[in-house]
């Protein structure tokens, strides 16, 4: 095998899904854990706990949520492991979205007292579109959860997709004592002083008498009669877990650690290599020779001493060189990446080299949108776009202080650029204030956080009726004399395209009606 695709065949990419709280962010930081990224697992709540590697942002920190996603990498038992950590609230599904694009597979962390939770199914469904691989590890049985049957059955009928348990717990609450592995035919133990650190196993078969004196002969019986039944159900089929038919399901409790260590081990060896990517010019190779990566998130500010911009890209092909030529699809460019990076959240590293299924962020000098596509001179295709969601809350911004119109300017030219929030301009009008159009309201406090935090400005900001945004493809007139139905208006994006902003969905009916010639696309990503 050449050394390239040596490389490229031991690399994973994948991203941790859930709903808010389930412990995605935990079970990051225990990974990283295993994989000798950090020495010391900090949990991501409580007053004094060490803020989680992987939330970078003061305000992460602050609320002990993930708003944006980050991307870390390690490398695990001969595997180079590339994780992409996920906000799991639903104001931020955009940032979500897009991260999931850069992914070969999906954790799903499940709360084993919850189950199925309601952004767990909006990102599922995101999954399911490109047929990711999907592993569920249900989480937090070191407490008070449903009956593991039925979270499985839940997880089956709740997502369409059918299950199979890998292992199966003992217990749970005070009374959780492990779980069985049910292809080694072995039971590991739960040791709860293990907290934070690697945990330790002790191992028993299942028809061992040791057994009835280890958990009980009640306990004993009743788990030797589950995984009987368990025995009676599916077959495990490989081919349908790679294909996204069937998850694969763990037990386990990534606070304190337990189970995290075997589903990491069985996750790497069910996983595959990088997925090839499908272009305008059809699949493109893996394997190939020639570079070429997609942006499919863009960050300002993630180093307050340097004001950079990073544009995080997926390399989907071949082999990214430091300080190599390469060219930028959209613009026409051809350009040097000279301090492409590698992420340990917050922490980075100048990288030489980087191979298909890696992330790497560069510096961006305001090139690169989302979607662009980078890859060698001489080669001109566009990997398949990533959509733009389309905004369902909008405000009116402006700076309090008139002399930080500078910085209000600046500021929100490059958190629009990011591509999380989206800003408008009034056609005709200056800066000197903006719509925010934002997804989740959520977005709205992040905004204007940044904009104190990064940018020393403060903000007025009032909401607007409008819960709709269409781009306008054909317009029959100057925008100005368009005739608009009461609480409608002409916004203008950071990329000079006019856009209608209004109220019900009727009033697409009657702009089209009164105004003949006037075209509009049904998507933002046109």
């Amino acid at each position: 095998m050449s050394a390239l695709k040596e490389e490229i065949s031991r690399r994973r990419t994948f991203a941790i899904i859930s709903h808010p709280d389930a412990g995605k962010t935990t079970l990051t930081e225990k990974f990283l854990l295993y994989g000798g990224a950090i020495a010391q697992a900090g949990e991501v709540k409580g007053k004094r706990a060490r803020a989680a590697t992987s939330d970078w942002m003061e305000i992460e920190k602050q609320r002990g949520i993930s708003v944006t996603s980050s991307v870390m990498q390690f490398q695990h038992d001969g595997f180079c492991i590339n994780i992409l950590d996920t906000p799991g609230h639903q104001d931020f599904s955009e940032d979500t979205y897009r991260t999931l694009m850069a992914a070969d597979s999906a954790v799903m962390v499940i709360d084993g007292a919850k189950g199925v939770e309601p952004q767990t199914r909006k990102l599922f469904k995101v999954c399911a579109l490109r047929h990711i691989p999907i592993f569920t590890f249900i989480n937090k049985m070191d407490r008070e959860t449903r009956d593991p049957l039925d979270l499985c059955e839940e997880v089956e009928r709740e997502l369409g997709i059918d299950t199979y348990a890998v292992n199966w717990p003992i217990g749970c609450g005070k009374e959780f004592q492990g779980v069985y592995d049910r292809e080694k035919q072995r039971i590991l133990f739960f040791q709860a002083e293990e907290r934070g650190k690697k945990v330790s196993s002790a191992e028993v078969a299942l028809d061992d008498p040791a057994l009835d004196d280890m958990i009980g002969a009640k306990k004993a019986a009743a788990l030797r009669e589950e995984v009987e039944l368990l025995g009676a159900g599916r077959e495990f089929d490989m081919e349908a877990v790679r294909n996204g038919t069937l998850s694969p399901v763990f037990f386990g409790s990534a606070l304190t650690t337990f189970g995290v260590e075997p589903f990491l081990e069985e996750f790497l060896r069910m996983t595959t290599a990088p997925l090839p990517r499908v272009s305008d010019k059809g699949e493109v190779d893996v394997f190939s020779e020639d570079f070429s990566a997609f942006v499919f998130k863009i960050q300002a500010n993630m180093n307050k001493a340097h004001r950079d911009r990073l544009a995080f890209m997926r390399i989907c092909s071949g082999k990214f060189q430091r300080d190599t030529e390469y060219y930028h699809v959209q613009s026409g460019k051809k350009l040097r990446l000279s301090q492409p990076q590698q992420m340990m959240a917050a922490e980075r590293e100048i990288v030489e080299e980087a191979y298909a299924g890696d992330i790497i962020g560069v510096f961006d000098p305001g090139l690169f949108s989302i979607g662009d596509t980078i890859t060698v001179p001489g080669k001109k295709f566009k990997f398949s776009g990533i959509p733009t969601f389309e905004p369902e809350h909008f405000m009116r911004v402006s700076p309090k202080d008139t002399m930080k119109r500078k910085q209000f300017i600046k500021g929100t030219e490059q958190i629009a650029q990011e591509g999380a929030i989206q800003i408008f301009k009034i056609p005709g009008a200056g800066l000197e204030e903006v719509i925010v159009g934002v997804v989740g309201t959520l977005q709205f406090d992040v905004f204007q956080y940044r904009m104190r935090s990064e940018y020393g400005v403060e903000l007025y900001m009032n909401g607007l009726p409008y819960d709709h945004l269409r781009l306008i493809t054909a317009c029959p007139c100057p925008p100005e004399d368009l005739v608009l139905c009461t609480g409608a208006a002409i916004l203008e994006d950071f990329r000079d395209r006019l856009l209608v902003a209004f109220g019900g969905e009727w009033s697409v009916g009657f702009l089209t009606k009164h105004n003949p010639g006037l075209e509009l696309a049904d998507s933002l990503s046109v």
